[in-house]
């Protein structure tokens, strides 16, 4: 593991205040917060509400560009580092206050358990070395008087992760929530597509169960206040909202609030797990990988059992949300296209991460290459905003049939396929999710360049640019880069190479025209139009 890398440096820890009679520590500016899974879902909605409580924050990330282009990105520190390697996280650990643990090994494979009580070791112990004085984990709500041996390998590795940091000697707060339902989560995610998808629909039986959900917003306070919990309290408490129903329940208030028909719901117990989690990844965005764990976690009744949370979080009037009014806070997000974290916005498990190599002959073995380049009438400018502008409900400019099968055959071996679609129906940041491609890199204005997630036989990446040439025309220079593993990568490309004129060719071709129509509206948070014939991609930019 490289040495972590600092980018901007932090001013010198502030001392703690000395607690007050009933133990709290007043709140001071410039206490030191660590966030782990800051390009998360939570971790990512997590960092402004501390900078907006006075607090500053260091990240500690696998890869600090990521995070560049969050809004907040130039008020923190960010180190480079994996809660797996003692040296990243003994340096990440120096001067803080508080450290959040908000990562997780969801969905890796059969080693997930193992990898999360090795991260979960490694943090504690650091943390102690450190004088570190308090940790803040958000884990899984486990059913009562269910043993743990029974529960689903996530709620158990939760729970584990849990105990080894309650067990670190540093004071830890555990909130534990099941459900969270806020724009762009796994969990809210999978409901909408399930209940907007389908009127009629043939479930598990696990749509039966009882359950908690809790709103994100409400989370993020409870995360927040937990900062400033008293030095004695280590224990773990229970977070949910007001309301405690059925998934089905669930499914059928989201219909009322999203102004849907009342779906017809026919209950089908001998629906088994996998085949459920695979029919959740058919039907969602949620690929059957991360929608598995989700659905296991839903065996078992998740209600709290107590709030005492509100001892040292206290809450304000109308908190915490209700099921309706969180609902439509996500779905109002979501049509405002004001949805600032997804849960795609963490790498998926077992995507190829390794960054576009350098060397044509990296590794010592091949780089397969399709390049394109076109004039365009248009200024530079017009024309990146196609660029930036593509993938989610815009298309990708090309034989929409044949990137609607490579989706579905994604899909069916158990990728991400195209519904991820985009955060923003008209900007990219690095580190966004792109139907099922990723932004490595954007150069805003020039360059973007995308590494695929599909499942493929090597990795490949997508780059495209807005640039002028040397007699000051607008040119734009596509190109498609595929490093084969083995000899099936190799017989995969040649496969495909024949398409190449027709899928990237038409690419190049009509991002141009798109550039050069006059109709096109430049405007700042304009979006770019589809080439005619492009079908919007399932579910929008959410």
């Amino acid at each position: 593991m490289p040495a972590p890398e600092h980018l901007p440096e932090a001013p010198s820890p502030s001392p703690s205040p000395a607690p007050d009679a009933a133990g709290r520590a007043d709140r001071a500016p410039g206490r030191l917060c660590l966030v782990t899974g800051a390009s998360g879902y939570i971790g990512g909605r997590l960092v402004p509400e501390l900078l907006d409580a006075g607090y500053r924050v260091r990240c500690l990330a696998r890869t600090p560009s990521k995070l560049r282009d969050h809004p907040w990105a130039g008020r923190v520190e960010t180190v480079r580092g994996d809660v797996t390697d003692e040296a990243s996280v003994r340096d990440a650990m120096r001067g803080v206050d508080t450290a959040y643990y908000l990562v997780h090994a969801l969905g890796t494979g059969g080693g997930f358990e193992d990898t999360d009580r090795k991260a979960a070791e490694v943090f504690a112990a650091q943390a102690r070395a450190a004088g570190v004085r308090r940790l803040v984990y958000l884990g899984g709500l486990t059913p009562g008087g269910v043993p743990e041996s029974a529960l689903s390998p996530h709620l158990r590795s939760r729970a584990e992760v849990g105990r080894i940091l309650l067990d670190s000697g540093v004071p830890t707060t555990v909130l534990r929530a099941a459900v969270i339902l806020g724009s762009g989560s796994a969990s809210f995610e999978m409901l909408r597509y399930l209940t907007e998808r389908l009127p009629l629909m043939v479930t598990p039986r696990w749509l039966r169960t009882r359950i908690q959900p809790i709103a994100v917003r409400d989370v993020l306070r409870y995360l927040v206040g937990s900062a400033d919990m008293p030095p004695d309290v280590n224990r773990a408490f229970d977070i949910g909202g007001p309301d405690v129903l059925t998934y089905r329940d669930l499914m059928a208030r989201y219909a009322a609030v999203a102004g849907l028909p009342r779906r017809v719901i026919l209950p089908v117990p001998l629906l088994t797990l996998r085949l459920s989690s695979l029919w959740v990844g058919l039907v969602t965005p949620v690929p059957a990988s991360l929608a598995r764990p989700l659905a296991d976690s839903l065996r078992h009744e998740v209600v709290c059992r107590e709030h005492d949370i509100a001892r040292y979080v206290p809450d304000p009037p109308g908190t915490p949300l209700g099921v309706d009014e969180a609902l439509a806070l996500a779905l109002r997000r979501i049509r405002e296209a004001r949805v600032t974290t997804r849960w795609s916005s963490a790498s998926v498990p077992g995507a190829p991460s390794d960054p576009l190599p350098t060397d044509p002959d990296w590794a010592g073995g091949s780089l397969y290459t399709d390049e394109r380049e076109r004039l365009v009438d248009a200024t530079p400018e017009r024309l990146w905003q196609v660029i930036e502008g593509v993938g989610g409900d815009n298309g990708w400019y090309s034989f929409p049939l044949a990137w609607a099968v490579r989706g579905w055959l994604d899909r069916l071996v158990g990728g991400v396929g195209l519904r991820r679609g985009r955060r923003d129906a008209a900007r990219l940041r690095a580190g966004d999710s792109l139907d099922f491609w990723r932004v490595e890199e954007i150069e805003r204005g020039r360059l973007l360049r995308l590494r695929a997630e599909m499942r493929l036989p090597g990795l490949a990446w997508l780059e495209m640019y807005a640039e002028r040439d040397g007699r000051g025309r607008t040119r734009y220079r596509q190109r498609a880069l595929f490093h084969p593993r083995g000899l099936l990568g190799h017989a995969y490309w040649w496969s495909v190479a024949p398409f190449h004129a027709v899928v990237f060719g038409g690419m190049a071709r009509n991002i141009t025209k798109a550039a050069e129509r006059p109709s096109f509206d430049p405007a700042p948070g304009g979006t770019p139009p589809a080439p005619p014939g492009t079908p919007p991609a399932p579910g929008g930019a959410s």
